[in-house]
C-alpha cells in the first residue's frame, strides 16, 4: 500500500474477508472507516465473490487510500481468506471484521490503550448480536465482560475459552507471528482452534468491558446455523472441537481442562442433537462418535456437564445411540407449555422428562444443578 504523505503509517491492520455479502458490505465498510481510531490498513480479500461485492470493495480502495483489496480468483472459504489478509498486513496490530458485521464507533481506542499499559499479547472486548428488532448480548458474554482484567492469564480466567471469535479481539502482530497463529482452512467453525491457542499462547491478555463488535443476527438459510444438520456440519463440528480439546489438554491445567469439558465444549451440542433426530446415519454416527470421544469416564460424563438437563438427557440418548428416543424426547419438550416441569426426587429437584426410570439412562442427566464429577 502507498501512503500520503499527509498519513502515518498504520497502527492496526484490520483484515476483512469478503465473500458475496453485497447488501452489507458498504454498512460494513463505513463502521470500519468511520473509527475513532485512524491510522489503520484495511485489507479486504476478495474470495472469488460472484456479486457486486469486489465492485463496491474496489470503489472504497479508490476513495480512501488506507484500503487495500486483494482478490482470489476462486473460493477458497472464510480461513484462507483471513489468512491471507494477515500476510498483507503491516501494522503492529492486528484485528478482524467479518464483511457482514458492523461495529461500534469507538471499537479499537480500549484495547490499544490497555495493551500499551499492560504490554499484553491481545485484548478481548464484549461483542453485542444485533437483530431487526433488538440488540442483547449472550449471557456468557455477558459473564466474561462484567469486569475488566487487564494482564490475565488463561489459568485465573479460563471461561475466556468460550469466546471463540477472532473479530472481537486486537493482537498484537509480533505474538500472532510468535505464536504461529492461523485459520484452519476448508473447515467450518475454524475460529474456535486458532482462538484456543491464542488463550492458552498468551503471556497475559486484557479482558474489556467496552461493547466492541456488533454481530448481526441472520436467518439466511446458507448460514452455518441453518445448515446444522449437514454431514459437513457436524464432521468440521467434530474435528475442531478434537482439536481445541487437545490443545487444552497438552496445555496441562486440570483446573482449566475442568471448565472446557464441563461447561464450553457442550454449549453448542443440542443444536446437533436437535439436528440428529432426522439427519441421516452417517450423521448420527460421527456425532455420537464426538460425544463418546469428548465426554466418557476418563474425561468427564456428558450427564456432568454443565448445560441444562433436558440437553444432558438428550445427550444421554446421543451417547446410546437411541435416535428414535431422541426424536420422541424433543417431540415432548417442544408439546410442553410452561416450560419444562420440575419434580423433587430423592432430595434433590430434576426435571420432569421421558426415560427417567430407564436403568440405562444415568440418573445426574436429569438433576437441575448439574452435578459436578
Amino acid at each position: 500500500m502507498r501512503w500520503s504523505r499527509k498519513r502515518r503509517p498504520p497502527v492496526l491492520s484490520v483484515v476483512v474477508p469478503v465473500y458475496n455479502v453485497e447488501p452489507w458490505l458498504e454498512a460494513c465498510l463505513d463502521s470500519i472507516l468511520g473509527q475513532k481510531v485512524r491510522d489503520i490498513e484495511v485489507i479486504l480479500v476478495d474470495d472469488g465473490s460472484t456479486d457486486g461485492s469486489l465492485a463496491i470493495a474496489e470503489r472504497r480502495a479508490a476513495r480512501d487510500d488506507r484500503v487495500v483489496v486483494h482478490r482470489h480468483r476462486a473460493n477458497a472459504g472464510l480461513s484462507a481468506a483471513r489468512n491471507t489478509g494477515v500476510t498483507l498486513a503491516t501494522a503492529p496490530y492486528l484485528t478482524f471484521v467479518d464483511s457482514d458485521d458492523t461495529l461500534p464507533r469507538d471499537a479499537w481506542s480500549g484495547a490499544l490503550a490497555t495493551l500499551g499499559e499492560t504490554g499484553s499479547d491481545f485484548a478481548v472486548g464484549k461483542a453485542v448480536r444485533v437483530a431487526t428488532d433488538r440488540r442483547f448480548v449472550t449471557p456468557l458474554m455477558e459473564r466474561n465482560h462484567t469486569v475488566a482484567r487487564l494482564g490475565v492469564h488463561i489459568d485465573d480466567a479460563p471461561l475466556l475459552l468460550a469466546d471463540v471469535f477472532a473479530w472481537n479481539k486486537v493482537f498484537r502482530r509480533s505474538f500472532w507471528d510468535a505464536a504461529d497463529l492461523s485459520f484452519p482452512p476448508g473447515l467450518l467453525y475454524e475460529d474456535q482452534p486458532a482462538m484456543t491457542r491464542a488463550f492458552l499462547a498468551a503471556r497475559s491478555f486484557d479482558v474489556l468491558t467496552d461493547e466492541v463488535y456488533e454481530w448481526a443476527v441472520r436467518d439466511a438459510a446458507d448460514s452455518i446455523s441453518q445448515r446444522r444438520g449437514e454431514l459437513r456440519n457436524v464432521v468440521d463440528r467434530r474435528e475442531t472441537k478434537l482439536t481445541s480439546l487437545r490443545a487444552v489438554q497438552e496445555h496441562g491445567s486440570p483446573v482449566v481442562l475442568s471448565v472446557f469439558l464441563r461447561e464450553i465444549l457442550p454449549i453448542d451440542m443440542w443444536e446437533h442433537f436437535r439436528a440428529a433426530a432426522a439427519a441421516t446415519d452417517e450423521y448420527r454416527e460421527v456425532l455420537r462418535d464426538m460425544q463418546q470421544q469428548i465426554w466418557n469416564d476418563d474425561t468427564v460424563p456428558f450427564a456432568h456437564t454443565t448445560v441444562p438437563a433436558p440437553q444432558r438427557v438428550m445427550g444421554a440418548l446421543v451417547d446410546q445411540g437411541r435416535w428414535d428416543d431422541l426424536a420422541a424426547l424433543i417431540a415432548h419438550i417442544d408439546g410442553l407449555e410452561g416450560g419444562v416441569p420440575r419434580a423433587v426426587v430423592e432430595g434433590r429437584e430434576e426435571v420432569v422428562l421421558p426415560f427417567r426410570d430407564d436403568p440405562a439412562m444415568p440418573a445426574d442427566a436429569y438433576a437441575v444443578q448439574a452435578v459436578a464429577g
